[in-house]
């Protein structure tokens, strides 16, 4: 198992037909903190953060850190991706792998995006980290995001109870390498 934080960061920008992935930049800031204040976005997050909060705390370049990629349409950032290790105190059959998240701004719900990038990233992470399995969790009443584990691949490990919901958790399995 290797640590995404041995990776140079940030990576080259990945690019889709439609979107950039990339490391941050303080143009980024005031979508982050749009991002982390809005409900909306929230809803399944345990709700947002205050805003004078975030605008108070975010650094000048935030989440600028290994498994943060922003996603950019157009030259402006729509959301983000998160690649990280799933922490031992989660789940038991999460951990050690790495956990699939991602936040999107709600204008930029219902297009595709979040699918096209979210493709993209375990793409990305395939070819630095062959043979890793991914996990993901969301509430089950996010319906949105139970599809898009779907169409990603991802199939059920478990439901578990947490943060006054139920909880899923999908599973994909490493990439299998191909043969040289």
């Amino acid at each position: 198992m290797s640590d995404l934080g041995s990776i140079a960061w940030p990576p080259a920008p990945i690019e889709t037909a439609r979107l950039v992935l990339r490391g941050s930049a303080a143009q980024d800031r005031a979508a982050f903190v749009e991002l982390l204040a809005s409900p909306e976005v929230h809803t399944y997050l345990g709700g947002p953060r205050p805003r004078d909060r975030i605008e108070r705390e975010l650094p000048v370049v935030p989440e600028r850190w290994p498994g943060s990629f922003v996603v950019d349409l157009d030259g402006a950032m729509i959301g983000q991706i998160l690649l990280r290790r799933a922490p031992e105190h989660l789940r038991p059959a999460a951990a050690g792998s790495v956990d699939l998240g991602y936040l999107f701004l709600p204008r930029a719900w219902g297009h595709g995006y979040a699918a096209e990038a979210c493709a993209a990233a375990l793409d990305w992470l395939d070819d630095v980290l062959p043979g890793e399995p991914v996990v993901l969790t969301t509430q089950t009443a996010n319906s949105g995001s139970m599809r898009l584990a779907a169409k990603l691949g991802f199939t059920e490990v478990e439901r578990f109870r947490a943060w006054d919901a139920e909880q899923w958790l999908g599973l994909r399995p490493p990439a299998t390498p191909l043969p040289a």
